[in-house]
């Protein structure tokens, strides 16, 4: 009768080196170590926020050192759900007081002792809070994850074919969701001759999930607006009207460039709502900035936007893009900055527009290293081909 083969015996050094690689993924020390500090880092500018918002002016140095530890032990325990933090007071009081014990005789005259290990129960209570608030973190991520993909189906997937144009394009939220929105459709005119190709790129203020659902409403007021046969100018404004009704008095308001494309004439029609002003090179080397608009969609209702028109020739590029790609910070808060990129552009002009993003992100990626992304990223390059 066969026998099962024995179990096969696995080297102690093999399962702790196994159980390391399934904790840290595989990551080198350096590698766990700079992702501690950069999450370090998000979590103090989380907290600090609040701190710096309830300190007032006029303290004591020593006073507003103390003022500065119960303001940042607040900011931790407000984020806590009201059973939680009773639970994390717990444990710490439990965690500060020292082990202890008594003694009883029972009916036989016996001595018993029990001793009573506070530390122990104090940090069983944290283990458990840990618990309850990854099970959150889970669940949040798993919401996250699914919004993440519902926003990528509202962007553009391969770049369109565009008679005499080539283009590339890409987004990197700062967050799971980002408050960036890009986007290139054709829009039909009354006749074919009057069909138009949209571009547009736009930042809603603020970041992750508010800026996400704003940047969803954007996308949808573009689209459903973009059927009416209305100059671009009218277009804009419809929409800043939209934006105006769910931007809070403002507080909400949007950047955007918006563009129409004439592949007959190769004209370029634009407007800039307050966003950072596209670079457009030409194949001479001479840049400009595309600046006519007005303001940011969502501030006022009935404001008036300006359109202006330049023609695209053979070897110009136009480069749009959103104030998280300028803005980018390496560890000692430099900035990349528009010169750079004007760089970025000159040196691979000869280049493809896929060539020049990859080229641009590699760039940035070297220029920021290990520093947290604080803004998203996005960026839209249209080549002018013959």
């Amino acid at each position: 009768m066969a026998t099962a083969p024995p179990a096969q015996h696995v080297p102690f050094k093999m399962r702790v080196k196994q159980f390391w690689q399934r904790v840290t993924e595989g990551m080198e020390v350096s590698q766990l170590w700079s992702q501690f500090e950069n999450e370090a880092r998000a979590s103090y500018r989380l907290y600090s926020k609040d701190v710096a918002a309830k300190t007032p002016e006029g303290l004591t140095r020593r006073g507003r050192h103390l003022h500065v530890v119960k303001e940042f032990f607040w900011a931790i325990l407000e984020k806590l759900s009201p059973a939680r933090r009773v639970l994390l007071l717990v444990a710490l009081i439990l965690l500060v007081f020292p082990s202890s014990g008594f003694s009883y005789q029972d009916a036989q005259h016996e001595v018993h002792v029990v001793e009573l290990d506070f530390h122990f129960w104090g940090g069983l209570l944290l283990f458990l809070l840990l618990i309850l608030e990854i099970a959150d973190r889970v669940v949040m991520k798993r919401d996250l994850q699914i919004a993440r993909e519902i926003q990528t189906w509202l962007l553009p997937g391969a770049p369109p074919q565009i008679p005499g144009l080539s283009l590339a394009y890409v987004t990197r939220p700062a967050n799971t969701v980002a408050g960036d929105y890009y986007d290139v459709f054709p829009r039909p005119g009354k006749t074919p001759a009057e069909n138009r190709v949209v571009f547009a790129v736009a930042d809603v203020a603020g970041k992750s999930i508010p800026a996400a659902m704003l940047m969803a409403t954007l996308q949808a007021s573009l689209k459903t607006l973009s059927t009416a046969q209305v100059p671009l100018p009218e277009l804009v404004a419809n929409m800043n009207k939209y934006a105006c009704s769910n931007s809070q008095g403002g507080l909400r308001f949007t950047t955007a460039f918006l563009a129409e494309y004439n592949t007959a004439n190769r004209e370029l029609d634009y407007i800039n709502a307050g966003h950072n002003n596209p670079i457009l090179r030409r194949v001479n080397g001479t840049v400009e900035r595309l600046d006519v608009g007005g303001l940011p969609l969502g501030i006022q209702q009935e404001a008036k936007y300006e359109c202006a028109s330049v023609t695209l020739a053979p070897g110009d590029w136009l480069v749009i893009f959103t104030d998280g790609l300028a803005e980018a910070e390496n560890a000692h808060q430099d900035e990349y900055g528009e010169d750079r990129l004007l760089s970025a552009v000159a040196a691979g002009a000869a280049g493809t527009p896929a060539e020049m993003l990859k080229r641009l992100m590699t760039e940035i990626d070297v220029f920021v290293g290990n520093t947290p992304q604080h803004d998203d990223i996005t960026c839209l390059l249209i080549k002018a081909e013959a």
